[in-house]
């Protein structure tokens, strides 16, 4: 996998355990459409992990009852990390992206990192990028991920 990623981190008032549940459990809740980062036409639908843990997957529902399996869960580790695959609609068989998140305590809090790598290997003229040059892309990626990460905090 093209190793093109972005990085944000933000520290999360729960502990790791606590923020890796709400991550999890209630991603769709926290999870928000945006304009630039839809993961269809249909927009965003309603994300879970199906089933949750190890060999699950992140599935969407669109408004419409069709479903579509966003990735595989790779790494499951409750309050440590998780990983998994990030494929838009949009892509072809050959492309995928990936997502690891990491939880770690620092004090009384959790940091939770997001590292959404491959985006190298999306083309720029690809619908899911906007014709953005990588680090324009990876830049405005980065704030959609901190902003999920802020309400995903809300939840923890």
């Amino acid at each position: 996998m093209n190793g093109a990623a972005v990085i944000v981190a933000l520290r999360v008032a729960a502990t790791p355990q606590a923020a890796f549940t709400a991550f999890t459990r209630d991603i769709g809740t926290w999870w928000k459409s945006h304009p630039l980062f839809q993961l269809s036409r249909k927009g965003d639908g309603a994300l879970r992990f199906d089933p949750a843990g190890p060999g699950g997957r992140l599935v969407t529902r669109f408004a419409d009852g069709e479903e579509w399996e966003i990735g595989p869960v790779r790494h499951w580790l409750p309050g440590e990390r998780l990983a998994f695959g990030w494929r838009l609609p949009s892509f072809a068989a050959d492309q995928g992206t990936e997502v690891d998140v990491r939880f770690e305590a620092v004090g009384a809090e959790t940091r939770v990192t997001v590292e959404h790598r491959g985006w190298g290997a999306i083309p720029q003229q690809h619908v899911a990028r906007h014709g953005f040059e990588l680090m324009l892309f990876q830049r405005r990626l980065g704030e959609h991920w901190r902003a999920l990460l802020k309400a995903m905090a809300e939840r923890a």
